[in-house]
């Protein structure tokens, strides 16, 4: 079966958030390589309304989002992870404060669902950019553009060299992390440019 089909057969052909039948697919909860890849267990089946609105802040509609006192309870990590990812996001609402005092994640989860940063206000944020100014978020895509030594090894990362599903340093904003060949680095993000999603 493909991801698809495994996510309509775990939902009943329904959005894994709000139960909406209309315009489903896949959403892939950022960082990736923090759930081992992507998959089943990285993903969840979404309607285009809640993708919009997870994706777009500026699109967020705060009632839409009172179905999360159903699906914060999902046995599912992915949708768990997302529920208390949205509530955080919308705290300040009053309503998701309560639910998320009721909700409990395991450890492992709650360090993922913290990578996205959204329970953070906007002061404690720490912005990583690449040497464009652009923001830099857990999951992107960036290229090298200057040759790197590795250190504590005779690698030397290329000028040019893609480095996909990037992790960020949540205490220092210069920092972040990725794959150059089978080897995590910590790189610089003054030597990186962001790439484009169609890169």
């Amino acid at each position: 079966m493909s991801l698809q089909q495994d996510l309509e057969s775990r939902s009943g052909n329904q959005c894994e958030l709000c139960t909406g039948t209309v315009n489903l697919s896949i959403y892939e909860v950022k960082p990736t390589s923090t759930v081992g890849g992507s998959g089943v267990d990285g993903s969840l089946l979404a309607c285009e309304s809640c993708t919009t609105q997870l994706e777009n802040a500026d699109q967020m509609d705060a009632n839409h989002w009172r179905c999360l006192n159903d699906s914060m309870w999902s046995e599912h990590r992915a949708v768990k992870v997302v529920a208390w990812r949205m509530l955080s996001r919308l705290r300040n609402e009053g309503w998701p404060k309560d639910l998320l005092d009721m909700m409990y994640l395991e450890d492992d989860d709650l360090r993922f669902a913290k990578e996205s940063g959204d329970h953070l206000d906007d002061s404690e944020k720490i912005i990583h950019r690449d040497a464009n100014g652009a923001i830099l978020e857990a999951g992107d895509s960036v290229v090298l553009i200057k040759d790197l030594k590795v250190k504590g090894s005779s690698l030397v990362a290329k000028q040019g060299t893609a480095v996909r599903r990037i992790s960020l340093d949540h205490e220092n904003a210069k920092f972040i992390e990725g794959k150059v060949g089978p080897t995590q680095i910590v790189i610089i993000t003054d030597y990186v440019k962001k790439m484009a999603d169609k890169e």
